[in-house]
C-alpha cells in the first residue's frame, strides 16, 4: 500500500475509533508528518483525499475539522463518491421503452399494461470509461426521461421530480468482463470487475430504479457496525 492511501487509512479509522464526544479537529499536518514519518506533501495529499469525499473541512488558519455527519453513514466513500461531479460525464449508448417481464412486474409493482424504460450508459472519470450501467426504471413516473436526463445524476433527476429517496439495496459480485463490455470500455475480455447490482427505494418503499453496473475500476471504503445477533445466529447448529 502507498504511503499516501496507508495514511488515508489510518486516520479514518482513527476518526472512527475516537467516541461521539472526542476530538473534532485531527492534529497539524506538521505533527502528522512527524506522527507517520513521511512527508508534509504525502500528509497534505492524504488529508486532501479526507476533504474531497466530506469527512474533514481544511479551515485556513483554524485546523482540520471532522465533519461528525459522516458517522451516521456506514458507506464513508467509493472509487464514484470519492469523485466530484466535474470529473465525471455520461454518454448514452442507448434508450428503449417496454412491456415489463415478469422480475419487472414483481419488482416495481407493475401490471402487463405498463411500461419501463431501459437504457445503458457508459460512466467516464476524468476522461476514462469505467463503467457500464444498464437500468430500468417505470415509465409511468419518469415519462420525459431521455437522453439528456441520462447523461447526468439521476439521482439528482429523481429528487427534482419531487421522489424522497430513502436508501440503496446493493450487492456486489466478481466477474470477468464480456467480450462487448471490453469494447465499450477499451480494456481486455476477461479483464477483472464489479458486478453491482442497485435498487433504489423511496420513502414509503416504492422501487424507482433498478441498475446493473460493470465496473473496472471500482473500491470502497465502509464501516459495518458489529452486529451480535447475526453472529449468535451464525453460531447455531443448524437443525
Amino acid at each position: 500500500m502507498k504511503k499516501k492511501e496507508f495514511v488515508t487509512q489510518d486516520l479514518l479509522s482513527k476518526i472512527y475509533q475516537q467516541p461521539g464526544d472526542g476530538p473534532r479537529k485531527l492534529p497539524p499536518e506538521r505533527q502528522l508528518a512527524e506522527e507517520y514519518g513521511v512527508s508534509r506533501f504525502t500528509i497534505r495529499q492524504a488529508l486532501e483525499k479526507l476533504a474531497s469525499i466530506g469527512v474533514v473541512r481544511i479551515v485556513q488558519g483554524s485546523g482540520i475539522w471532522i465533519n461528525e455527519h459522516t458517522r451516521g453513514n456506514p458507506l464513508v466513500y467509493n472509487s464514484i463518491t470519492e469523485k466530484r461531479f466535474d470529473q465525471m460525464r455520461y454518454r448514452m449508448i442507448s434508450l428503449h421503452k417496454k412491456r415489463p417481464e415478469r422480475e419487472d412486474r414483481q419488482i416495481f409493482g407493475l401490471t402487463d399494461d405498463d411500461f419501463i424504460w431501459q437504457f445503458c450508459r457508459l460512466r467516464f472519470v476524468d476522461d476514462v470509461a469505467t463503467q457500464i450501467e444498464v437500468s430500468r426504471m417505470p415509465a409511468t413516473m419518469f415519462s420525459d426521461l431521455n437522453q439528456e436526463v441520462i447523461e447526468r445524476s439521476l439521482q439528482q433527476y429523481v429528487l427534482e421530480k419531487g421522489y424522497p429517496i430513502s436508501h440503496l439495496l446493493t450487492s456486489y459480485r466478481a466477474i470477468g468482463v464480456s467480450r462487448e463490455q471490453a469494447a465499450l470500455l477499451g480494456c481486455k475480455k476477461g479483464s477483472p470487475a464489479m458486478h453491482i447490482n442497485n435498487r433504489g427505494i423511496l420513502d414509503g418503499g416504492q422501487v424507482y430504479e433498478i441498475s446493473d453496473i460493470v465496473d473496472i475500476n471500482y473500491s470502497c471504503t465502509y464501516v459495518i457496525p458489529h452486529n451480535r445477533d447475526n453472529l449468535a445466529f451464525r453460531q447455531q447448529p443448524q437443525g
